[in-house]
């Protein structure tokens, strides 16, 4: 009997184990927070500032479902404010609930039809 006993309290176990790398904060270009989302824009802004001090700009919106933006200021420097809001009011303000936050990755590239110069 003792020899079932051991048997039956011997245990084993497989565990698979995996881990990568994060940033903080786990966004980099806009973030948009609902009316209705679970954080507040100055909750979200005071995290920003403990977290990526200085890196984004916020902005209220008027809107009936989003309350604010927030806009990585390396997007800022390449396209201005309205043009971003523009098409995110366009494109993805539509698709957005109250209670969401969403995270939006804007990626910009810049090119000139011609330069002229002399040499």
């Amino acid at each position: 009997m003792n020899i079932m006993k051991d048997e039956a309290t011997k245990r084993k176990f497989i565990a698979q184990l995996s881990f990568e790398e994060i940033r903080l904060p786990p966004f980099e270009d806009i973030l948009i927070l609902g009316k209705k989302s679970p954080q507040g824009k100055i909750g979200v802004y005071k995290s920003f500032e403990l977290l990526v001090p200085n890196e984004f700009e916020a902005f209220e919106i008027e809107d009936e479902v989003v309350e604010a933006v927030f806009v990585n200021k390396r997007i800022l420097k390449k396209l201005d404010q309205d043009k971003i809001m523009g098409i995110l009011r366009e494109k993805v303000f539509p698709y957005i609930s109250d209670s969401e936050i969403l995270k939006v990755d804007l990626k910009l590239r810049i090119f000139y039809d011609s330069i002229e110069g002399e040499f």
